[in-house]
């Protein structure tokens, strides 16, 4: 454990001093005080006549000033949202070292790559976990602040629940955009991954398939847009998760038995 333990220290040095990962949190952070916002536009349609096109996205967007209304509106944000900020994160931490062309340098230390994969994904877990932890905090205060209607403290906590379910189902799906950033060998592939998984979701959730399609699920257990009303099935969790794995399997045999050229 002293190799891991080492190994995400660096990791964290790592995203520590990179402007990634605190990019990624005020990406989450604009999108809560988005959410406010929207809900005060809401509250006050007449005072934000002037505002023109942006009062009628926020109808458009929002529909109601309410508790059921915001939790829906975070739930997306954590999840669909959270699919793309976190790939961004990602590929920066499984990305960076061919980008930087310190790969080389990086698999030439004692330290197995199995380790330095581990590593890896336990930083982008840790990191998401607390980004996501810090935006419904950000939320529930902001939307406290803002006095909307409609708070029952057991829809609330069911509504968290199921996003903090959600949340963690997206962030073990990142395993399979770190994989794409080791055969990309950067962080276009994984991008272009992420993107693309999340246009399928939406088009498969539109037909009614989403419950089993791994990239759907998130959204539909943190009741995203109302999509609590198509119900998840244990199996649909557990085949995200096997993705997840799958992912990670993958990731950790190519980084041990690949070419590596810098």
């Amino acid at each position: 454990m002293s190799g891991l333990s080492a190994a995400i220290g660096t990791e964290l040095v790592k995203a520590r001093r990179s402007r990634v990962p605190w990019g990624v949190a005020a990406g989450f952070t604009m999108v809560s005080l988005a959410m406010g916002l929207f809900m005060i536009i809401l509250q006050n349609p007449e005072a934000f006549r002037s505002l023109g096109l942006l009062g009628a996205k926020a109808r458009l967007t929002a529909g109601t000033a309410d508790w059921p209304t915001y939790l829906s509106m975070l739930g997306q944000a954590v999840t669909a949202g959270g699919a793309i900020l976190f790939a961004f994160l990602t590929a920066w931490v499984f990305g960076r070292e061919f980008a930087d062309k310190t790969v080389r340098g990086l698999l030439a230390v004692p330290t197995r790559r199995r380790t330095i994969v581990l590593a890896k994904a336990i930083v982008m877990s840790a990191w998401g976990a607390v980004i996501v932890l810090w935006v419904v905090v950000l939320a529930l205060a902001i939307g406290a602040v803002v006095g909307l209607p409609g708070w029952s403290a057991e829809e609330t906590a069911k509504a968290l629940a199921g996003m903090a379910l959600g949340a963690l189902l997206t962030i073990a799906l990142q395993t399979t955009t770190a994989f794409f950033a080791g055969v990309g060998r950067g962080y276009i592939a994984p991008l272009a991954w992420a993107v693309a998984m999340m246009a399928v979701s939406q088009v498969l959730a539109v037909l009614g398939w989403g419950s089993w399609f791994p990239w759907s699920v998130p959204a539909i257990l943190a009741g995203a847009g109302g999509a609590a009303v198509e119900p998840v099935s244990p199996g649909g969790v557990v085949l995200g998760l096997v993705v997840a794995v799958i992912g990670l399997a993958a990731t950790i045999a190519w980084w041990e038995r690949a070419d590596q050229p810098g």
